[in-house]
């Protein structure tokens, strides 16, 4: 079988893209190496590994990477997340698809702790969608 390479990129890694490389992991299980990078590494949000946990998906491993890492990866596809990763991408020698889905960024919630998380959920839930549509249309 030929396994796919995916990136998924955002601003930071720290949210969407992990949340994102979670659910491609779980919906490609060995029909893609997923990875995912941001044009700045702020860290795995804390928030973002207590939702994925909520729905069974163990993101606590991963770690936030700058996507200079990856430039000579050569990528089936590359997903960008966020509108400002979109403008920022740098330009991969790679003959790798390119797609963009701005969803928003839950790390922007504001309001009570359990609002907040609720914002996580409701990003988790539409990233989930996404990645599992994904997975079935190109995988």
């Amino acid at each position: 079988m030929n396994e796919k390479k995916i990136l998924v990129l955002c601003t930071g890694n720290s949210c969407r893209s992990q949340i994102a490389e979670g659910y491609l992991k779980h919906f490609a299980g060995d029909r893609a190496m997923i990875y995912s990078a941001g044009v700045e590494t702020h860290g795995v949000n804390p928030r973002a590994i207590a939702t994925m946990a909520e729905d069974g998906i163990d993101i606590s491993t991963h770690t936030s990477n700058h996507v200079s890492e990856y430039v000579g990866v050569d990528f089936d596809f590359v997903i960008t997340v966020c509108d400002h990763a979109k403008e920022r991408c740098p330009v991969f020698p790679t003959k790798a698809i390119q797609l963009h889905e701005n969803f928003p960024d839950p790390a922007k919630a504001t309001g009570r702790p359990e609002e907040v998380m609720d914002e996580f959920r409701r990003v988790r839930d539409i990233i989930r969608a996404y990645a599992r549509a994904f997975v079935e249309q190109h995988l």
